[in-house]
């Protein structure tokens, strides 16, 4: 079960006003940063061209804000570790940011200077699988102008952008609880946003994130709230109730109280047709499905709601019966495809398992074939994989979907030696082959593939630019102790790691590692596909870039550049979205799992682009940084 055009919601109006941010002057809106990715639709691009291919190397810094706000999770008063992941907001002459402990700081965009900062006051003492957050969002009806913060501990926050206050008007104090009516049940387990609410007219839409790695839980549902009151306006049941369209894809009672099935990455709205699009997670527990046997809808979907009701107009089911934590991790892009010399409205949506997916924005039918697929069952006690699972015709995986021995990394022969031995008696499997109760090895692992770093659109050329990381997973299912909330979970095979690396953390297949890659969306070809990031211990040995694991996104300017940081190298690019050459590096203070910006400055009309560099791992920061030509 893929595809539905819901026959209710078939036809649909076209909007007459565009959403309050939309309705600044065309000019205006090209100088400034007003959503999480530049747009309502996830492009990530700008007509901006002053800085460009030609002189993209003589950029400078222009400033460094610290912003105070990280953790290693070991010392002071956080016990989780932070990443400043966050996209800032330009709008009217100041540069909003978010911090890993969801406080919102506002800038003056050309100097770095702080003129206010608002802080939720988060509890450092609950249990917080990270310290993230990655935006705002913006609002405004044309004279009412607001910033909403979703906040890590589950409040959706009003705040005036002038005084940096919470609006009194909204909520209780300028605050919703995101806890009531999802959460009341599992008072200990998590529920908050990472991701900023999108905005329709006067609807803030938000997805959250919830637990996971139990059975039951908080739930997913994505709610619609009032910008001005914060009224509830609308839920959508992301894993259907009795009586509601898909229950029957849960078997008995394998849909009571299911955790996750949320949407914890970014949507994308159609502000032209009023169209919220929700890329679905996977059901907890990620990675044992016997008691939620079944399709399991609306898991892994990417789904079509009306944004004014929230009633369901199509979904497509792109994994059945996840068993491998293949979230749709990353915001779907609103694109324009040529076919027969006609524009077709549609959707990308990029994912872990490496596949990209085209649909016609309005009906959801893809634009290029998906074939169902026969895969293997599960030896695991009482699963039931899928007995099948959609692959795309066009465009090709983007990521590495298999492995056999002879492709054991060249990189060393210590390391060729060290990865050999792993292989012993290991299955060396394909995508969607689910996790045997034997060493697993397979690819993508469970970090993708892409990530909720996304892709970002030329609408010129009409092509998609993905980051994507080659970085297996190396596991098996091992039995519960008696009376454990589900009978198998999934362990990695290694002490230090769940990922099939070799002595030094690196991976243990040929390269490259990590890609950035060009697709033509009209045809499905790739324009290019390009090496992204290295290896610092590898290149001082002499071994050519092998690509890096990356976390972040990417920013295509009409200049003819891809700017990217997201790899753990330390490192910020420009490539050449022609020819996908880099052609520009910068070393920063730590790695910016992140993705850039890029804006005009108001007073010195000059061209920035800013991207936060926190770090991960062994080395983290609080930097968010700024260039410009001198």
């Amino acid at each position: 079960m893929n595809r539905i055009l819901h026959p209710a919601f078939a036809r649909i109006r076209i909007a007459a006003l565009l959403a309050g941010a939309a309705l600044l002057p065309l000019s205006l809106h090209a100088q400034q940063w007003l959503s999480y990715s530049g747009d309502p639709g996830g492009t990530r691009y700008s007509p901006l061209k002053q800085i460009n291919t030609k002189n993209v190397g003589r950029l400078e810094v222009a400033w460094t804000f610290h912003t105070g706000d990280m953790s290693d999770g070991q010392t002071g008063d956080w016990p989780a570790h932070s990443s400043f992941e966050t996209s800032p907001l330009v709008v009217n002459g100041r540069m909003y940011i978010t911090t890993p402990f969801s406080r919102v700081i506002a800038l003056d965009p050309e100097t770095g200077k702080q003129i206010w900062a608002f802080d939720p006051k988060i509890d450092p003492n609950m249990t917080y699988p990270l310290l993230v957050n990655r935006g705002a969002a913006w609002w405004s009806d044309g004279t009412q102008h607001r910033i909403f913060l979703g906040t890590l501990d589950g409040r959706l926050i009003s705040i005036d952008p002038e005084t940096g206050k919470p609006d009194p008007a909204f909520g209780k104090d300028g605050s919703v609880d995101l806890r009531l009516g999802v959460a009341e049940d599992f008072p200990d387990k998590h529920l908050g946003m990472t991701s900023p609410p999108v905005i329709y007219k006067n609807v803030v839409i938000c997805g959250s994130i919830t637990a996971d790695a139990e059975p039951k839980g908080p739930r997913g549902d994505v709610r619609a709230f009032d910008a001005r009151t914060g009224k509830l306006l609308w839920v959508f049941h992301t894993v259907p109730r009795e009586g509601e369209f898909g229950h029957d894809t849960w078997q008995g009672d394998g849909w009571k109280d299911r955790s996750a099935v949320n949407a914890w990455s970014n949507l994308s709205v159609d502000t032209e047709r009023g169209i919220v699009f929700l890329p679905l997670t996977s059901p907890g527990y990620d990675n044992y499905g016997a008691d939620r046997k079944g399709a399991d809808l609306f898991s892994d979907s990417l789904v079509a709601l009306n944004a004014t009701t929230g009633k369901m107009i199509w979904y497509y089911q792109i994994i059945h019966h996840d068993l491998w934590d293949y979230d749709l991790p990353a915001q779907p892009v609103l694109v324009d495809v040529k076919r027969n010399g006609k524009i077709i409205p549609a959707v990308a949506q990029v994912t872990k398992s490496g596949f990209t997916f085209v649909f016609n924005r309005v009906n959801g039918k893809p634009l290029f074939d998906v074939q169902e697929k026969p895969i293997p069952s599960s030896d695991v006690p009482g699963e039931q994989a899928s007995p099948t699972e959609p692959f795309p015709v066009l465009p090709k995986p983007f990521a590495r979907q298999s492995f056999t021995a002879d492709e054991l990394t060249n990189v060393s022969q210590e390391s060729h030696d060290f990865c050999a031995k792993l292989l012993a008696g290991a299955h060396l499997d394909k995508v969607y082959v689910p996790i045997s109760t034997n060493p697993t090895i397979f690819f993508p692992g469970s970090l993708g593939g892409a990530n909720w770093g996304g892709a970002s659109f030329d609408p010129r050329t009409r092509t998609l630019f993905v980051n994507s990381q080659d970085l297996g997973n190396f596991v098996h299912m091992v039995q519960s102790s008696s009376g454990a909330s589900v009978s198998y979970r999934s362990r990695p095979m290694q002490k230090r790691s769940s990922k099939f690396v070799d002595q030094d953390g690196n991976p243990c297949q040929m390269p490259p590692w990590g890609s950035l890659t060009a697709i033509d969306l009209d045809t499905g070809a790739f324009r290019w596909q390009s090496t992204l990031g290295v290896v610092d211990s590898l290149i001082a040995k002499g071994v050519p870039p092998t690509g890096a694991p990356n976390l972040g996104g990417s920013l295509v300017t009409a200049g003819g550049l891809v700017f990217i940081g997201a790899t753990d190298d330390a490192r910020f690019r420009a490539f050449d979205e022609k020819t996908g050459k880099e052609i520009w590096t910068v070393k920063l203070p730590a790695s910016a799992h992140a993705s850039p910006i890029t804006f005009t400055g108001p007073k010195s009309k000059k061209q920035y682009v800013v991207i936060a560099a926190g770090g991960g791992g062994k080395k983290y920061s609080d930097s968010l940084i700024a260039w410009t030509l001198p």
